[in-house]
């Protein structure tokens, strides 16, 4: 209902442009223009805001989260007029209201236009523009910089790995080698019986042919010094069954029984033209020598020149000798010599130096001439035959050239020995010359007696007479049995031993004692002090007839 004291009613136009400053005295509202507050200044666009960040090509950034006003604001409802109760008559009139300043308009606000194809959501569940994203799109040379780099980067990063994996590679496989070289290494040292903790095959097979016979090529060699006279004595082994070669260096004061049965030194048996002193070695050392090798000095030089020189460990420097035209000789270590050296070298015996030092000297040069001797056993043979050497009957260029051949090869890999037999000064045997030369080198025993040959008997002299001796020799010589000179014993005994150490020649041995008018008691089995069949030591109750 209309108050007629309102003319306008509920519902004031221009109210409705103006705000609510109070109320009257009666209660109803006042209005009026209020003071213009300052507007705020619109955000800059949303590039201008993301300008001051750097930009980085390389990583794609997450999508921002702007911070914009909202398109659609909340519209407020205009104020509606409320009536009041008039002011009483004594209240005051309100004051009049400060005229408003001009209302400024809102700034224009545009839709936001759609959000780019393929981006439908957002972060926040808002949408945005593609320009506001420009900057992934955007190619700069900084982005091929970083390219460039990553890639210079990888590559660079694959070549050290490939270069750590070919260094891995070589030392696995420089590992692999050194294995592989220890290993061979030991086989080697293994197979040739080299090593000491640990038994080769050359060990079994040794340890085999101990309890069996070993099969055994010898030659005896005897070289004869054409100027200045004197010969020197080897035996030169090829032991087949352990693949080792030997050279057995035998003193000229070795005793020898002659073909008459007489006794004789091995130097006098040489010079006499050798005749028999194969057969008197193979008697007194129990062997079976396949062949005799006279090599005369100049034979020698020539030999040595043929296989182009030797190189040998000098242990004394030989002088010059302008009578007999031999070079000087230097000492020390791989000296090389020719055949004229290899000759001075060999024949030298220096004042009262004793006899074994000569030999050694000679087995030098004997060893030195194998090492350089043809592999092929055609090939030693045409060295021989070379040489223009006339050679025993019994041994030719063919079976000479091939013995070296294989002896030689035995040199070559250091499976090889070279021992001075040690002789008393009687002219016998030592014992240790029997046990560890005779038995072990030569493989002398008494299954070696030549087949028909007469059964060999070993005389020791303890009696500490001559005539004993000598009697005991005839008897046993002209019972037919062959004679080894034992020598003289250390110390006289008071009955006499025969012994044997073959089960098949206690029946020989027995005969031994009777033929030496003894009795049987006196036989016995034991480790026999000289190599023979039988060996009789003889001491005092022996009675000469």
């Amino acid at each position: 209902m209309n108050d007629p004291q309102d003319p306008y009613g509920p519902y004031d136009p221009y109210a409705a442009q103006q705000q609510l400053i109070g109320y009257d005295a009666y209660g109803r509202p006042v209005y009026g223009r209020v003071a213009a507050q300052p507007v705020q200044p619109a955000p800059p666009p949303y590039e201008q805001q993301y300008a001051q960040y750097p930009q980085y090509p390389q990583y794609e950034q997450p999508y921002p989260e702007p911070q914009v006003h909202d398109p659609y604001p909340v519209q407020q409802d205009p104020p509606q007029w409320i009536p009041q109760q008039a002011a009483a008559p004594h209240q005051q009139p309100a004051q009049a209201p400060a005229p408003a300043p001009a209302q400024v308009p809102e700034p224009r606000r545009e839709a936001p236009a759609e959000p780019p194809a393929g981006i439908t959501d957002a972060p926040g569940g808002r949408d945005y523009r593609t320009e506001q994203f420009s900057f992934i799109d955007q190619p700069d040379e900084d982005s091929e910089d970083v390219i460039d780099w990553l890639a210079f980067t990888e590559s660079r990063t694959e070549r050290r790995e490939e270069a750590r994996r070919r260094g891995r590679n070589r030392i696995v496989a420089l590992v692999v080698v050194l294995a592989l070289t220890a290993v061979g290494t030991l086989g080697w040292l293994w197979y040739t019986d080299r090593l000491p903790f640990l038994d080769g095959p050359g060990q079994e097979k040794g340890a085999a042919a101990a309890a069996g016979a070993q099969k055994r090529d010898m030659i005896v060699v005897h070289l004869l010094d054409t100027k200045r006279g004197g010969s020197s004595t080897a035996l030169l082994v090829d032991n087949v069954t352990t693949k080792q070669g030997a050279t057995v260096l035998i003193p000229n004061t070795l005793g020898v029984p002659k073909q008459d049965g007489t006794g004789t030194s091995l130097g006098k048996a040489v010079e006499e033209g050798g005749l028999g002193a194969r057969e008197s070695l193979d008697t007194v050392l129990g062997t079976r020598i396949g062949g005799t090798w006279r090599l005369d000095t100049p034979f020698l030089e020539r030999l040595v020149e043929l296989v182009g020189g030797i190189e040998v460990d000098t242990d004394t420097a030989v002088p010059a000798d302008e009578q007999a035209k031999t070079p000087a000789v230097a000492q020390g270590p791989k000296q090389s010599l020719t055949g004229a050296m290899a000759v001075a070298y060999a024949t030298h015996r220096g004042r009262g130096e004793p006899e074994a030092r000569q030999l050694e000297r000679t087995g030098k040069v004997l060893y030195a001439v194998l090492r350089k001797i043809p592999g092929d056993p055609g090939a030693a043979a045409t060295t021989v035959e070379s040489m223009g050497q006339i050679l025993d009957p019994g041994l030719d260029a063919r079976n000479l050239g091939g013995l070296l051949s294989r002896i030689g090869e035995h040199a070559k890999v250091a499976a090889y020995r070279t021992e001075v037999l040690t002789v008393k000064p009687d002219g016998g045997l030592t014992d240790e010359a029997n046990r560890k030369v005779v038995k072990e080198v030569l493989g002398g025993s008494s299954g070696a007696t030549q087949p028909g040959a007469a059964p060999r008997v070993g005389l020791k002299d303890a009696t500490g007479s001559e005539k004993a001796q000598v009697a005991a020799k005839a008897a046993l010589l002209n019972g037919g049995y062959g004679f080894v000179d034992g020598g003289r014993a250390d110390r006289t005994e008071a009955a006499t031993r025969i012994t044997y150490q073959d089960d098949a020649q206690r029946d020989r041995a027995v005969d031994v004692a009777k033929t030496l008018g003894l009795p049987e008691t006196a036989v016995k089995k034991a480790e026999s002090p000289v190599n023979a069949d039988v060996v009789v030591v003889l001491g005092k109750d022996y009675k000469a007839s």
